[in-house]
């Protein structure tokens, strides 16, 4: 083998529900990733906030560019819901899409439901224990 490992950024495909979170991730389509993510149109893609406590808006460029695509936007805070920054809320705003912060519990089970009823919905979930 010439090259060794090639390490590439987690992305399933495809909008799927979330089967279980927990135990620092999130299991799906009968795979497991560890750490947090993001559940776009164009599939469920591994997520490093730079500071989970302090979102910004870099850390959503992702969905940004799915903007279009989302109308709706779960964010999983981790075990306690945390309000998003001002600033955040007003690019989300500016995209168009309605952005409400909670547990990451809670996102997953409305994600789940969302998804369900085909709603143009969007999760930054982040990981707990």
């Amino acid at each position: 083998m010439a090259g060794g490992f090639e390490i590439r950024q987690a992305h399933f495909p495809g909008k799927v529900p979330l089967d279980a979170y927990g135990n620092g991730g999130f299991r799906f389509a009968d795979m497991s990733h560890r750490g947090s993510i993001l559940c776009l149109p164009s599939g469920v893609h591994g997520w490093e906030p730079k500071r989970p406590d302090a979102l910004e808006a870099a850390d959503f460029q992702l969905l940004l560019d799915e903007a279009s695509d989302v109308q709706i936007l779960l964010v999983g805070t981790g075990d306690q819901l945390k309000p998003l920054p001002k600033e955040l809320r007003e690019v989300f705003r500016d995209a168009g899409i309605s952005a409400d912060p909670m547990g990451t519990g809670a996102a997953v089970r409305t994600y789940n439901v969302l998804l369900a009823e085909d709603r143009a919905v969007a999760a930054a979930l982040i990981a707990v224990d």
